[in-house]
């Protein structure tokens, strides 16, 4: 990779690990629903001026059903789930949950399509979750919290993108990733519109929750949106995906930095548990192959196809 890759890597983590600062700041204001539905709307508000630039409107109505079953999948209820986790939940703990996505696609992908994981991706899963007790059981006052239900949430979102990744696979493999994103993210904001009006906050949210929700929006939906095409584009999309060791990495620094939330010895254990396990799940890490991997280096993807191996996002 070269220079500007990496740093086109860097700018991506530290987006989507943004991502969890912004929902710590304006999720107990705004509440999940209205959250998500103002976080999808301006994401598609950002990508789909791209999609009419590249023509893909007419793709965008003729798989309209498919696309708005993704958008459920991949944004509506996972953000939901994260928007419940996210007032109750630190950035930084929250962050390294995100980072088992790649498990449950695994997991997904071996119950729906049959693939088969092998030993290094079933010592992958064990090692992950064996990463995620470290790091739940690291938490102090977790019943008295009452952290139970939201770290759960945040599993069950990740859960949801593994599920969304396999589901894109089956059913939209023949759509431009950028139509399906943009898409994705213009249906998500319209199931959720109206529980975010039945449930929108009585009391107005401060000048900083609307900042986060616009960062959030911008920032962290539509240009990172952008900036993984462009890097899938010129790296390919088995390099690219290594964005997701560093997610945690940015939701830690950014919640100690702005939110002055402790990076405990806990959560760091946890979280290089869970991205170890990440590698041997994914085939990161395949002893003996490495030889190979280089003399096989993957090519970047074709404009219109469609990136479905699960990441963990923001």
């Amino acid at each position: 990779m070269t220079r500007r890759d990496v740093a086109d890597m860097l700018l991506l983590a530290a987006l989507w690990g943004g991502s969890f600062l912004f929902m710590r700041i304006a999720a107990p204001q705004f509440g999940a629903f209205a959250l998500m539905a103002l976080r999808t709307g301006i994401g598609a508000a950002v990508l789909l001026p791209f999609v009419l630039r590249a023509g893909g409107s007419i793709e965008l109505r003729a798989n309209a059903g498919r696309i708005a079953w993704i958008g459920l999948l991949n944004s509506a209820l996972p953000f939901v789930m994260l928007g419940y986790a996210m007032q109750h939940l630190d950035a930084g703990f929250a962050s390294i949950l995100n980072a088992t996505t790649p498990f449950w696609g695994a997991i997904v992908a071996f119950l729906w399509l049959g693939e088969r994981l092998g030993r290094l991706g079933v010592v992958g899963l064990m090692v992950g979750f064996g990463g995620v007790l470290v790091l739940v059981g690291g938490r102090d006052g977790l019943v008295a919290d009452g952290a139970i239900v939201p770290i759960l949430a945040s599993l069950v979102a990740t859960a949801s993108y593994g599920v969304a990744a396999t589901a894109t696979r089956k059913q939209l493999g023949h759509v431009s990733t950028l139509v399906g994103a943009a898409g994705s993210q213009m249906f998500a904001a319209l199931l959720l519109l109206p529980f975010a009006l039945a449930w929108w906050p009585s009391t107005p949210p401060d000048a900083l929750a609307w900042l986060s929700v616009a960062l959030m929006g911008v920032l962290c939906t539509g240009l990172a949106y952008l900036l993984f095409f462009r890097l899938i584009a010129r790296i390919g999309s088995n390099k690219t995906i290594t964005v997701t060791f560093l997610i945690p990495a940015f939701g830690m620094l950014w919640g100690s930095l702005f939110l002055g939330e402790t990076i405990s010895a806990s959560m760091l254990a946890g979280a290089a548990t869970i991205l170890v396990g990440t590698a041997l799940t994914t085939g990161l890490i395949a002893p003996g192959r490495r030889a190979a991997a280089a003399a096989a280096a993957p090519s970047a993807p074709a404009a219109g196809e469609l990136v479905d191996r699960p990441r963990s996002r923001g």
